[in-house]
């Protein structure tokens, strides 16, 4: 098949993380999967090409021949071809399967393209990356007015209220959003940041003055995880639970809240949550 334009470009197994996954953070990244001896992929295969001709770069069309890249092809579940994804931000936004009609082509395309709303956010981040915090702001407020559930918009605000200690509205933006793993990190991050407490010396002091007092550690284990020293944090949560006293599931939600922010796969997650485990049961 052939490439008409710019924005239409063959790619392989060995360029897809660069030519899709990266890219896609860039501009919607839409892959065709296809092969030569497909007669359906021959039909749909122009009407793609054509609609990404004449996009304007709006989005790359990136063609995949699924007999040259049968690895890649099974990693995304191809069964049937031709079969067409959207990606955006590195992940997979929509899909379908099938040479369909023209017109039913385009208006799934315009279904995969940034809003006007998704456009504001850009600039948003363009604003925060040139360290001007006030038009970010601005300009994220004004998309949650008009969308109080965008995502993106949702979390970039909240990440900004978080990092200025203002958890409790950081926490009502993320009340209106759809949970996902992102929102539940900075739900986590927000709970920590509120929970900074007073100064560690003082906490320290009293807890050295009555090690009983399953109030003041579990502050003194917040104020350490907010500014954080995790690994300390965990470890006075954890004897807390262990000791299966009256407040063992304050200190169990803290140690989640802490996993929450350092995400399932770094090494103190792991650690801590199969001692949490075995301290529960």
């Amino acid at each position: 098949m052939t490439t008409p334009s710019e924005f239409v470009k063959d790619v392989s197994t060995e360029n897809f993380p660069q030519e899709v996954l990266q890219r896609s953070r860039e501009v919607p990244v839409v892959v065709d999967f296809w092969a030569e001896w497909c007669q359906p992929c021959r039909i749909l295969g122009p009407i793609l090409e054509k609609a990404a001709a004449e996009s304007g770069g709006s989005f790359e069309l990136v063609k995949v021949d699924v007999d040259a890249n049968q690895e890649l092809a099974a990693q995304y579940g191809v069964q049937g071809i031709p079969m067409v994804l959207a990606f955006r931000d590195g992940t997979v936004v929509d899909s379908f399967t099938g040479a369909l009609p023209e017109p039913a082509v385009r208006g799934w395309i315009e279904g995969i393209l940034p809003s006007e709303l998704d456009l504001m956010v850009d600039q948003a981040r363009t604003a925060q990356l040139s360290d001007d915090g006030v038009a970010a702001e601005h300009i994220l407020r004004q998309v949650l007015d008009q969308k109080p559930d965008h995502s993106e918009a949702g979390t970039s605000l909240a990440s900004l209220l978080i990092d200025r200690g203002e958890t409790d509205e950081a926490l009502v933006v993320l009340g209106r959003l759809v949970p996902d793993a992102e929102v539940d990190r900075l739900n986590s991050a927000a709970r920590l940041k509120a929970s900074k407490g007073g100064d560690l010396a003082e906490l320290e002091a009293r807890v050295a003055a009555d090690p009983e007092d399953e109030v003041v550690r579990i502050e003194l284990a917040k104020a350490l995880a907010a500014r954080a020293e995790y690994e300390p944090a965990l470890d006075r949560l954890l004897s807390i639970v262990r000791a299966k006293g009256p407040l063992k599931d304050e200190a169990r939600t803290a140690m989640l809240d802490i996993f929450g922010v350092l995400g399932d796969e770094h090494p103190l997650t792991q650690t801590y949550r199969r001692q949490l485990a075995s301290a529960l049961f």
